[in-house]
């Protein structure tokens, strides 16, 4: 009987020791910087105004400042000659990134990535980067690795 329970013992500790160990499947941050690459831009109410492609680094510091784990402040340098500052949210496995952008007609704009994330990599897939209020465009993100740009 004892050499059983010795077996098992012998068995269930580096199980445990597995168990309770730090895995690589937790959660990462997002913290850092990401090239962004904006294809396939179309503009205006009716989409019929062909933009052209984008470059952007997208830079993002993950403290759970908004109400989220995954949440902070976000960066987007390259936007018009400039950068804009805004925020990100991470929602189940998507990422929202938004950012006010000014005009000189004083009207509110904003412009939007939303795409997948998955917080246990910290990596961030291909989405949709759009442009909302006065002439609106859309496009697709493809967002590179971390650390990228």
């Amino acid at each position: 009987m004892s050499r059983n329970i010795r077996t098992f013992i012998a068995m269930a500790l580096p199980l445990l020791a597995f168990a309770i160990g730090p895995s690589a499947a937790k959660a990462q941050s997002f913290t850092g910087n990401y090239p962004v690459l904006e294809t396939q831009v179309k503009g205006g109410i009716a989409g019929n105004i062909k933009g052209a492609n984008q470059n952007f680094c997208l830079v993002l510091t993950d403290d759970g400042n908004f109400g989220r784990p995954h949440s902070g402040t976000a960066t987007l340098e390259g936007f018009n000659g400039g950068s804009l500052t805004g925020e990100f949210y991470v929602i189940g496995h998507n990422i929202l990134v938004n950012f006010v952008v000014g005009s000189t007609t004083g009207e509110a704009s904003s412009l939007v990535l939303f795409a997948p994330a998955n917080a246990s990599t910290g990596t961030i897939g291909t989405g949709i980067l759009g442009l909302t209020g006065g002439v609106v465009s859309t496009g697709l993100a493809t967002v590179g690795a971390k650390n990228g740009c």
